[in-house]
């Protein structure tokens, strides 16, 4: 799969294809429905895949803090993609020049200029330019001068209701990992490369492996138990804890895992955390003491998960995991 960050590195063989655009936040059943028909359509025309999306994402740049939680960070999602066979995904930056086109200014500088786009995959309810003033019907309008077609995606369902990454982060926040991976087609989980941290881990007597996360808010907020996979592709058990860590007065999201029985070093590599079930909620403790006990707690509830659990498969998009 070929990734295009901005049009400015677009070239003359990239022009012409069968697009969508969209967030494709996880990635979910319903994105790998869209994803479906605009492969379809590009093969019986001949041309490229192509997916469309902006960084960061439109309601993160004017929410901010407000906008909803990630469920995919950026290089997780085009793996994703990649993975969905898709030929190519354009990265717009998501900026001021960006957010101040008007709809038809989109239209001509995107998709006409840029991609010169000949089939265009969107939900009937996709809104885009300035003050979100185009729409489906000027699409549509627009397509017919021009010469290319608009047709919306097609849903998919999962218990009679629509998979979309509003219903997953639901699902998320409610600790349903069992219908969340029905929704997402995998198990959900966060990949990352693990950095030097504050060592207060160590310190409690139970050393962890931290995963920034960038400032993106995450769509889960407490502790868990989970599977890491490292990059030699061993896993271990273990309980992670994700959120600000308010007990030491934490300030950014961070995710920390413990993981059982482990000695090793992972600083530096890439590797990915599977969550298995919810533990509790993250609180503030009166001190570090009270802290340290309740992680022992914790541990112990953990092991007792695992050994319920044991040789469970986790089907994965990578493979096979194996609670052993």
């Amino acid at each position: 799969m070929e990734l295009i960050r901005g049009l400015h590195n677009f070239r003359p063989e990239h022009r012409g294809c069968v697009a969508t655009i969209g967030n494709f936040d996880g990635v979910h059943l319903g994105h790998q429905t869209v994803l479906r028909q605009v492969k379809a359509k590009a093969q019986e025309l001949g041309l490229p895949s192509t997916v469309v999306v902006f960084e960061p994402q439109p309601r993160e740049f004017f929410a901010k803090d407000q906008a909803p939680a990630r469920l995919t960070r950026f290089r997780d999602k085009t793996e994703r993609l990649a993975e969905q066979g898709v030929d190519r995904v354009v990265c717009l930056p998501f900026n001021r020049r960006l957010a101040s086109l008007s709809a038809q200014a989109f239209i001509e500088e995107v998709l006409i200029q840029g991609l010169d786009i000949r089939y265009l995959v969107v939900g009937d309810d996709f809104r885009f330019g300035c003050d979100r003033a185009g729409d489906f019907a000027l699409l549509q309008q627009v397509g017919e001068e021009q010469g290319f077609d608009v047709v919306h995606t097609e849903t998919f369902e999962v218990a009679a209701e629509r998979v979309s990454s509003t219903r997953v982060r639901q699902v998320l926040a409610d600790a349903n990992f069992t219908l969340a991976s029905e929704l997402l087609g995998v198990p959900y989980q966060i990949s990352g490369r693990v950095i030097h941290g504050q060592k207060l881990g160590r310190q409690l007597g139970v050393p962890t492996a931290n995963l920034s996360l960038k400032d993106k808010k995450p769509a889960l907020q407490g502790v868990y138990t989970v599977l890491l996979t490292g990059e030699d592709g061993t896993t271990y058990r273990g309980v992670a804890n994700i959120g600000n860590r308010p007990t030491i007065r934490g300030v950014k999201p961070s995710l920390e895992v413990h993981l059982f029985d482990f000695n090793g070093d992972l600083y530096g590599q890439r590797v990915q955390v599977v969550f298995c079930s919810k533990l509790r909620d993250e609180v503030r403790f009166p001190d570090v003491e009270a802290l340290r006990q309740q992680i022992q707690q914790d541990l112990q509830v953990a092991r007792s998960y695992f050994d319920g659990h044991d040789g469970q498969m986790i089907p994965l998009a990578h493979g096979i995991l194996g609670i052993n």
